[in-house]
């Protein structure tokens, strides 16, 4: 049950912002083997004048912020690090302007399905993969 926050550039029409969000959100669900409709992800858009970037990026730079249940393998974080990088180039983000962040947390620190800690269910996946 990622929670994603893509940050990017303002400048991009609603198709474009779909397609972000669409791609991002494809890399996750396939690489961590989560069922299609579990998607909590959003977008912030900045101005240039609200956002200093790191040196050398362009504007298509493309901050995403991933927070998750703790227990993900480092070949499977890899994994995702790689997918969400192909989704976004397919969008003409370039590899090297696309940063990614993981936050991982215990499943207690998670109160999902109205309020439920999220270590007390089935989940109906698996996150250590």
């Amino acid at each position: 049950m990622p929670v994603t926050l893509v940050s990017a550039v303002k400048g991009r029409d609603s198709a474009a912002k779909l397609a972000l969000l669409e791609a991002v959100q494809g890399a996750i669900a396939a690489t961590l083997k989560l069922p299609s409709l579990d998607r909590y992800i959003r977008l912030a858009e900045h101005g240039r004048d609200e956002w200093l970037l790191p040196e050398g990026k362009s504007d298509a730079f493309t901050l995403v912020e991933i927070a998750l249940f703790e227990g993900r393998t480092p070949e499977t974080k890899g994994e995702l690090y790689a997918a969400i990088c192909d989704a976004l180039e397919a969008l003409g983000v370039p590899r090297a302007d696309v940063f990614i962040r993981i936050i991982e947390q215990p499943r207690e620190n998670f109160g999902i399905r109205g309020g439920q800690r999220a270590d007390l269910l089935d989940l109906g996946y698996q996150v250590k993969v």
